[in-house]
């Protein structure tokens, strides 16, 4: 265990650094902080953590630089989550509130988590599986054609088009529509499929056919994988942070353009806290140069997807912690109105 005066040294360390862009050195320390000892005793705090692992020396400077171990102390031990200021916290209310649909929100929240973090933002599209029907939809396009519109309870519009085995009356529709919704309004997707399965045993002969195709073009939706989907944005902003990355760039511009990469990176839904990996905590070979900040978020208690943001390990983490959380905050407060 380091001791605590060790510990405020790294948490100057990783200050100064992510604040200077420079290695840090012991004079620039003892200048800069309170720490109340002397150039001597920093010199041999310093190293003693460039001993255990928390520090290194560029070969090109006298100065340290935090190492993977040493941002992952500071995030767990040292890092409050920075509050954001009442002007911010109003300025993403009023930006995310003017969102016209599910996608308008996605849009809005990639450009806003961007703008404040000066990252790559990724915001997962909330997941079906963790989702419940607000409403179902079924409308004649021709006697023996439907359209399937399914709702979610966070504002996502799947639509399917369903060629029936014979014309389908506009009475036999709506009782249909009405039926379907009395089963499955407010129940959870993975729920769905053992509340409909006898529903064509309840209409005549004649009609069962288009009930099974409406019914199995329904089951098919939720079974799809729809919920695999990303926004990604502000990837330019790492153009600002060539000397962050080792070698190139372009490892990391590659990764980005994975979307299952991206998926494992921001996690399972269902671990709706905060999640920072740093550096080699990211398995993606490419992304070892990188840290990232996600955070579930949802209509309700239960998180319905992840966002978060992609950058340098050299990152002001307290500052993009406080971001994430907030902006995930508010976007769960509108999936919840809407």
């Amino acid at each position: 265990m380091l001791s605590e005066r060790r510990l405020e040294v790294l948490r100057a360390i990783v200050q100064d650094y992510v604040g200077t862009e420079e290695p840090v050195g012991s004079k620039a320390l003892t200048e800069r902080h309170n720490l109340h000892v002397s150039p001597a005793t920093v010199r041999n705090d310093m190293a003693a953590l460039e001993e255990e692992g928390y520090i290194a020396q560029p070969h090109t400077s006298a100065g340290r630089v935090p190492t993977d171990k040493g941002y992952r102390l500071f995030v767990d031990k040292l890092a409050g989550v920075k509050p954001l200021s009442p002007a911010e916290r109003r300025a993403i209310q009023n930006f995310l509130a003017g969102a016209v649909d599910l996608d308008d929100v996605v849009g809005r929240t990639v450009r806003l988590l961007a703008q404040l973090t000066r990252q790559v933002a990724v915001v997962q599209y909330p997941s079906l599986s963790r989702s419940t029907v607000r409403h179902v939809e079924l409308l004649s396009l021709a006697p023996a054609r439907v359209m399937l519109v399914l709702i979610t309870d966070t504002g996502r519009v799947e639509q399917r088009v369903i060629d029936c085995p014979a014309p389908f009356g506009e009475t036999s529709l709506a009782d249909l529509r009405a039926r379907l919704n009395s089963r499955i309004v407010g129940e959870r997707f993975p729920d769905v499929p053992r509340l409909v399965a006898d529903l064509p045993d309840s209409f005549d002969q004649e009609e069962r056919g288009t009930v099974t195709a409406v019914l199995s073009s329904l089951l098919e939706t939720l079974a799809e994988e729809t919920e695999e989907r990303l926004m990604i944005g502000g990837t330019a902003n790492l153009t600002r942070f060539g000397q962050d990355f080792p070698l190139t760039i372009r490892p990391v511009l590659e990764a980005l353009e994975e979307q299952v990469v991206l998926l494992r990176l921001l996690g399972e839904a269902k671990d709706s806290g905060m999640t920072v990996r740093i550096g080699h905590e990211n398995a993606h070979e490419g992304l070892t140069s990188t840290s990232v900040v996600s955070v579930g978020y949802g209509s309700g208690d239960e998180a319905v997807a992840k966002l978060g943001v992609v950058g340098p390990t050299r990152m002001d983490y307290p500052g993009t912690m406080g971001a994430v959380r907030a902006v995930a905050r508010y976007v769960g407060q509108i999936l919840a109105e809407n």
